[in-house]
């Protein structure tokens, strides 16, 4: 593993039960790096992402993460439940969970934890938020409520699961540019599964695209020569 490399993915099969969903994959994330994630609905990107956070132990193959992943500078956005939604909470309170991995024995927060929520509150321009309650936000917000709390747990990675799921046009493009800004300003490493497939093209430095016949991995340009492009392009129109 290079010392860039995040996650190597080396003849990779994930699955549950014994049966595999995804077969014979070979994927390598460095740091900097933005990957999108697109493909058939049931073909196995989100079992992908399980697999990539260790949350899902390989059936074949191998997944290697960078020592600094396995001590939690990786954060994780998932596709929001209803109860999520209506999680009884401040702003404040949600992002400062992301910090649960670092906390440690101590019972409260440390004042750079608290620090440190803020500072991500502030970057995704809902500082003003932080007192009102979590389930009293509009989807657009609580999105990025949860894209701060995803950064107190994150140094080096972001992973999302259909981030811009339920959420309007502008509140969608709004979240884009974030990522496309953390991604570019700040060097974070993106990967990000997502059915929205032109601004996956148009941010993406590399596209992983997972189908029932196949996998393709390169970059936008070569994605959308490739057959497997040309057909989801067509079905995206």
């Amino acid at each position: 593993m290079e010392q860039t490399d995040l996650i190597v993915c080396r003849d990779l099969s994930l699955g549950y039960e014994g049966q595999s969903v995804l077969t014979h994959l070979n994927l390598c994330v460095r740091g900097g790096d933005y990957l999108c994630v697109v493909g058939d609905n049931g073909s196995g990107k989100s079992t992908l992402l399980r697999g990539l956070l260790g949350l899902l132990p390989p059936l074949a193959g191998s997944i290697r993460r960078a020592p600094e992943l396995e001590r939690g500078a990786v954060g994780y956005l998932p596709q929001q439940t209803r109860a999520q939604q209506d999680f009884p909470a401040t702003v404040q309170e949600v992002v400062l969970s992301g910090c649960l991995n670092r906390k440690g024995l101590r019972f409260f927060y440390t004042a750079a934890q608290r620090s440190q929520a803020l500072m991500n509150l502030g970057k995704l321009g809902v500082l003003e938020l932080k007192d009102q309650s979590y389930r009293s936000l509009s989807g657009g917000q609580q999105q990025r409520v949860l894209l701060a709390r995803a950064l107190c747990a994150a140094s080096r990675l972001l992973i999302l699961d259909e981030p811009v799921t339920g959420l309007d046009p502008a509140a969608a493009q709004d979240l884009y540019k974030t990522l496309n800004y953390l991604n570019r300003r700040e060097g974070m490493a993106i990967v990000m599964v997502t059915h929205d497939l032109r601004p996956a093209l148009r941010d993406a430095g590399t596209v992983l695209h997972i189908g029932h016949s196949g996998t393709f991995l390169g970059t936008p340009a070569e994605y959308l020569a490739s057959p497997y492009g040309k057909r989801f392009q067509e079905a995206a129109e």
